[in-house]
């Protein structure tokens, strides 16, 4: 099985017009999907699409929401001009814990027949409900990927609209680099990394971690509000949904 866990470090930095930065242990499934249903059939604590300790489900991926993920992926892969025959495509999200799940952004890493990594795409999810699916199309650039897209969706509440993203991925066999910077009007202000080290998918290794990171999920959604509530305390200015998104 080419599916496997990540576990590591998210770090958020902001540099203006305070300086604010945050860390937390995270971790991920890796899911080939191509394989989703085989990996599920050997798991005692996840499964798809039905009740468990963790549970992945294809409807809480994707836009519209899928019923088949690897299907929409592909779907989606063909539309945008690729044949992505014989690709292996490794979705990256933190699955359903207990029944909740929230994932700020998913990462689906699109490698060809060769294993070259040709496309990435990224969802991104906002607390009012919404997804947005972001293209990427990475140049080789040193030891990484980049490539950069216009911000077109609310997700902070202190950043607004004219801001674009910038998307590093360094794909090691050990361990998994993604870093992102944003700038607003051209100037720099948010970076965020991911450090991620790769584990195999096991029953003992999903304890290990939800012992390690109990909660997960709903720790992430919880620390998201907190952030917001430390920044607006520092007197951050603060865009409303309603105000951007109309």
């Amino acid at each position: 099985m080419r599916s496997h866990l990540l576990h590591g470090k998210v770090r958020h930095r902001r540099s203006r017009p305070v300086e604010y930065e945050l860390e937390h242990d995270v971790f991920y499934l890796a899911l080939d999907l191509s394989e989703m249903d085989a990996v599920m059939d050997g798991m005692r604590l996840l499964s798809r699409n039905r009740a468990n300790v963790l549970t992945f489900r294809d409807r809480d991926h994707w836009l519209p929401a899928a019923t088949d993920l690897a299907a929409s992926v592909d779907a989606h892969l063909r539309k945008e001009g690729f044949d992505p025959t014989g690709w292996r495509i490794t979705f990256i999200a933190t699955p359903r814990i207990f029944g909740y799940q929230f994932n700020p952004a998913s990462l689906y890493l699109c490698r060809d027949s060769k294993a070259a990594l040709r496309v990435v795409i990224i969802e991104v999810h906002n607390t009012h409900g919404e997804r947005r699916l972001y293209t990427l199309r990475p140049e080789r650039h040193g030891s990484g990927w980049v490539d950069s897209m216009d911000k077109d969706f609310y997700v902070s509440p202190f950043i607004g609209m004219d801001a674009r993203y910038r998307v590093r991925v360094q794909d090691d066999p050990r361990i998994l680099r993604i870093a992102m910077s944003e700038t607003e009007h051209g100037s720099p202000l948010l970076t965020a990394s991911l450090v991620l080290q790769r584990a195999r998918l096991t029953d003992r290794m999903l304890a290990r971690l939800l012992l390690r990171i109990p909660f997960a999920t709903h720790k992430t959604i919880i620390a998201i509000h907190l952030h917001a509530w430390r920044l607006w305390r520092r007197g951050l200015r603060f865009y409303r949904h309603s105000e951007v998104t109309r």
